[in-house]
């Protein structure tokens, strides 16, 4: 061997290396081909080897050797191909000849950064362990000294309000005749408010999602509101919004997101004299859980001629958001100008609130937003959210949990006497382990008026392959086997938006008969338990000192 070819040799790595390493069963394959054309990442390919056989024959065998050449299925060792786990090659193989393998011995991470760029995916953390939510438990139980509810039978109404609350004795009430009406003489002004169920779909925008996705969460949304009588609501993420929709009555059960990058706000802002519906309400997008005090990015190879359109931008650029606003870098300056704008745009019929990474600085903005008449609300992202693109080490390494940033804020509310005035909605981690009722119920009683959700209604609503072992995760590349969240019409035409509809209305009708059923014993039938703290139970007595629940192991 040459000197060169040695070098070369001694710099390639092995497949124990790789986080997931592909097992081919030569004696079951039939070289189909199949799975080489569906990997997403091209992480196996066909390829022929010279292979020696010994073999013996005749009355009196003596061993020989033959070299044939044989066709193979072989895994490649280039970092850049490297095999992401989500076995879409195991789904279309006839024969089950194939499949990958998560290898916990590898050392991925150690080669990842090729060329002096930190690596980016998709996904959540790289945390297979149990999160602070599913360890909390619910142990306050009414049954002889408070008479339980029966979760069947009982007529309950889940349901939670969107929007700045006064106080009653703000209110511009008077009484006449016995009644309580609006005195049309008060200038008092009254905050937008809207009535929701406790969990809404969390921003995702399109662009990130496939059209076939974004339609089914649609379709899906629609239907519960306007069938199922579920007040359901889904934020658009910051990248714009159809303008069939703009203009259909259906706007109303979608907050719009306006970001750093006021992708698609051009086109929203023009269609407000045409609007037939106020929309749910506005979101201003500060920051991400999953990416705190980064801006987004939306990749060149997701920008396709339906997202240029909506976005109002050039086809195959890159979409990169500022991580801040670039007219106010102070939460009072956003409040002026961001929060009192937005409201006047719609004439102060919707409610308007920012949304923020989950950090030690979220007390800060409340207290600023809890002073303001027009703050509707305070959204938090915990440091669990799920995202399309983001540095490995934004994922892995920063951020706060939701659990305990939730908590202190919403205490910081009962100190001012306001805890019933400012609600809060909180984010980042919820259904990680699949519990979206018991994980929605357990914040609700920390203290969050709404639970948003993104990463689980995708697992769910579409069969994501993505989990916390960094299995898949090609969200940010465009390639997404499922369909999910790729523009490449070759791979979102894998996803019925009919199904994912489907889908989504069997996951809100599940949670609500899931949230009766913990409500139910603890005597609440039609107002959330907002802050029932004696409600709940962990076994860790750091953690319970910490979110200040009682400890029981």
């Amino acid at each position: 061997m040459e000197p060169a070819a040695k070098l070369d040799h001694n710099h390639q790595l092995s497949l124990k290396e790789f986080p997931y390493i592909v097992r081919w069963k030569d004696h079951r394959c039939t070289r189909c081909g199949r799975c080489t054309a569906v990997c997403p990442v091209k992480a196996i390919e066909p390829t022929v080897k010279v292979r020696r056989t010994v073999y013996s024959e005749g009355p009196v065998p003596t061993p020989e050797s033959v070299r044939k050449i044989t066709q193979v299925v072989e895994q490649v060792t280039d970092v850049e191909r490297h095999c992401t786990g989500c076995a879409t090659c195991t789904l279309v193989c006839p024969n089950d000849a194939i499949e990958p393998e998560f290898n916990p011995r590898n050392k991925f991470l150690h080669y990842k950064n090729k060329g002096g760029e930190g690596y980016k995916r998709g996904g959540r953390r790289n945390d297979p362990g149990v999160s602070t939510l599913d360890r909390l438990k619910f142990t306050r139980i009414s049954m002889l000294t408070d008479p339980a509810l029966d979760a069947g039978r009982h007529e309950f109404r889940v349901r939670t309000l969107l929007g700045r609350i006064l106080p009653a004795d703000e209110l511009p009430l008077k009484k006449t005749n016995g009644k309580l009406i609006v005195d049309s003489n008060s200038n008092k002004f009254i905050p937008p408010v809207r009535e929701i169920f406790p969990i809404m779909i969390g921003s995702m925008s399109i662009g990130a999602l496939s059209p076939p996705m974004w339609e089914g969460l649609a379709m899906g949304i629609a239907y519960l509101n306007e069938v199922e009588g579920l007040p359901v609501v889904m934020a658009t993420g910051e990248g714009g919004v159809p303008p069939g929709l703009l203009k259909s009555k259906f706007l109303k059960y979608f907050i719009i997101q306006i970001a750093s990058g006021y992708f698609g706000w051009d086109e929203i802002i023009h269609a407000i004299p045409h609007m037939v519906e106020d929309p749910a309400a506005i979101e201003i997008k500060y920051g991400q859980g999953a990416k705190p005090g980064d801006g987004g990015l939306l990749m060149a190879q997701k920008v396709l001629k339906l997202i240029a359109s909506i976005r109002g931008v050039p086809q195959f650029v890159d979409l990169a958001s500022p991580p801040t606003h670039q007219t106010k870098y102070s939460i009072e300056e956003a409040v002026a100008k961001m929060i009192q704008s937005m409201s006047m745009a719609w004439g102060f019929r919707v409610p308007v609130y920012p949304k923020i990474s989950g950090t030690k600085t979220a007390r800060a903005v409340l207290n600023n937003l809890a002073r303001n008449p027009f703050a509707a609300a305070l959204s938090i992202d915990g440091e669990d959210g799920g995202t399309g693109a983001a540095y490995n080490v934004s994922i892995d390494k920063m951020g706060h949990p939701i659990a305990s940033n939730l908590r202190e804020c919403y205490l910081d509310l009962v100190k001012q006497g306001k805890q019933n005035e400012l609600p809060l909605i909180a984010a980042g981690g919820v259904a990680k382990k699949g519990n979206l009722a018991a994980n929605a119920a357990a914040l609700i009683m920390l203290g969050a008026s709404v639970v948003s959700v993104g990463k689980y209604i995708m697992q769910a609503a579409a069969n994501c392959f993505g989990d916390e072992l960094n299995r898949c995760n090609l969200c940010n590349t465009g390639k997404c086997p499922r369909g999910i969240t790729t523009q490449d019409p070759k791979l979102y035409r894998r996803l019925d938006s009919d199904k994912v509809a489907e889908r989504v209305v069997e996951v809100f009708r599940s949670a609500d008969v899931e949230l009766r059923k913990i409500f139910a014993p603890m005597g609440r039938s039609t107002e959330l338990p907002i802050g029932m703290s004696d409600g709940l139970s962990i076994d860790d007595k750091a953690m319970a000192d910490r979110l200040e629940i009682s400890y029981a192991c």
